[in-house]
């Protein structure tokens, strides 16, 4: 299906695009992966790194169209990942979150439809269902957005995936944790109870992957996720690390939650369980109002969230083995010099 297949990954220089260079750059699929971003430098890096004649880098902003449009030309598929996606960042910039996250959505749906891609998959994330921050109501428009504009295109499929936190990415909490260590800082946490999903950069490239292999129009789809607490996640680093660092509270910070929704209950009543992933067709009713106000759903009210609090708690133990798993802490907790990530 994918070879001799041209693919432009958006924000391809960020840490799903890493991943996703790691997994096909030196393979037979892809004849072509093409990196479109903003940062120069970011870009320079990549190339000097790698030295591919697979690589094509295109420097633009999903916020103006022409700039996607040219990068679009010619392309089979698209990874759509670039976003602004640091919730206190999105508090204080709402409107320069919502000219990314969802006009920039829309610009690069528009150009692939112009220039008849087959596929374009959406990366979301689970602080769009219930959102309360100005990250997540950006993800939320924008996987609305995606789902609209999946009902008027004949030639391409656009579908989605929504999954939580990503272990170790660019900005996430491990990095920190270990950066503290290292300096003998304490372990700043917000909430000890708060709860996240967690996921390794390798499982979010397969919950895009299955979602290109399988995704209809406007679907929708959520791996299956292990999740713990921020507190748990700490002191398992403590543990690998043999470090006595205190544990420092700082209390929550703009827009975080208690716990994160993968699913709500309204999306579960019509989800398809698929083994490890959930795929949550499109809600393709027309603008016939009846249907919303006469013929509702009975059993909404006894179906659950997926959430971070219900679903599998790992504890320490079970942290410990995920983060084992990890390349960034093999190489930076066990020294294994072998062991690389493009994103470090």
């Amino acid at each position: 299906m994918i070879k001799n297949k041209k693919l432009l990954i958006t924000g391809g220089t960020g840490s799903f695009g890493n991943a996703v260079l790691n997994r096909f750059l030196h393979t037979d699929n892809f004849n072509e992966i093409r990196i479109f971003s903003r940062d120069e430098k970011k870009q320079d890096d990549m190339r000097n790194l790698l030295k591919s004649d697979k690589l094509k880098f295109y420097i633009g902003d999903v916020r103006d169209y022409s700039s996607v449009e040219r990068a679009m030309r010619g392309v089979d598929y698209v990874f759509h990942a670039a976003a602004l996606k640091q919730v206190p960042s999105c508090e204080f910039f709402p409107l320069e979150a919502t000219k990314t996250n969802v006009f920039g959505t829309q610009n690069v749906i528009d150009a692939a439809g112009v220039n008849k891609v087959k596929k374009v998959i959406c990366l979301s994330t689970d602080k769009a269902a219930y959102p309360i921050n100005a990250m997540g109501i950006s993800k939320a428009l924008m996987e609305k957005v995606a789902i609209a504009a999946s009902r008027n295109l004949s030639d391409t499929t656009v579908c989605l995936t929504r999954y939580g936190n990503v272990m170790a990415s660019r900005g996430s909490v491990i990095p920190l944790f270990l950066k503290q260590i290292k300096k003998g800082e304490p372990l700043t946490i917000t909430d000890p109870n708060m709860t996240r999903f967690l996921m390794s950069l390798d499982e979010a490239v397969e919950l895009v992957l299955f979602a290109f292999e399988h995704g209809n129009p406007g679907d929708l789809f959520v791996n299956k996720a292990p999740a713990g607490t921020i507190r748990d996640l700490a002191q398992a680093i403590k543990e690998l690390c043999n470090a006595d660092n205190e544990i420092k509270i700082i209390g929550t910070r703009h827009g975080e939650k208690l716990y994160e929704t993968l699913c709500t209950r309204e999306e579960m009543m019509k989800a398809e369980d698929m083994g490890e992933f959930y795929r949550i067709p499109a809600d393709n009713r027309d603008l016939n109002y009846a249907q919303y106000f006469s013929e509702g759903e009975q059993d909404v009210s006894k179906i659950e969230d997926y959430h971070s609090h219900n679903t599998t708690q790992q504890g320490v133990e079970g942290m410990k083995e995920l983060l084992l798993k990890l390349p960034f802490i093999k190489k930076e907790v066990l020294g294994d010099l072998t062991i690389g990530h493009l994103a470090d």
